[in-house]
């Protein structure tokens, strides 16, 4: 189901909680369909951007994929300054971004994974991973 994008800087704030591949299938549902609504001008969403506060994101670069319980576990590579935008506020803010991060996460079917991504993508996990910290650009 679509949700609304959450605005609210307080609960964006709060860390996010562990998730679990069993009980949070309708969360993984939701930001999925969330994110496609919003493809034309979103490219990841965590849950608490439509109310959760599990440590759920999901990414569309060209392929739609989730993540449970994201963490970064090595940043390599050119360290740069970056301007993101963000559903949850107008305009965008500079921020800064890893060129290459290897990620430790469950994908939606349960399974264990560890994973090295580059350039965009990769910007886009920081980005969604900070929104689970409580970490807002």
């Amino acid at each position: 189901m679509i949700k609304e994008i959450v605005k609210d800087s307080m609960f964006l704030s709060m860390k996010s909680v562990e998730a679990d591949v069993k009980e949070d299938q309708q969360v993984i549902q939701d930001l999925k369909d969330t994110l496609l609504a919003y493809r034309d001008r979103c490219v990841g969403l965590a849950a608490n951007m439509i109310g959760v506060r599990k440590r759920i994101i999901a990414i569309n670069d060209g392929k739609l994929f989730v993540m449970l319980n994201p963490e970064i576990i090595k940043c390599s590579g050119r360290h740069y300054e970056a301007e993101e935008g963000c559903l949850c506020h107008e305009g965008e803010k500079k921020t800064m971004r890893y060129e290459k991060i290897k990620v430790s996460f469950i994908d939606e079917k349960g399974v264990k994974k560890l994973q090295t991504f580059n350039g965009f993508t990769a910007q886009i996990i920081q980005h969604e991973i900070d929104h689970c910290e409580g970490i807002l650009i």
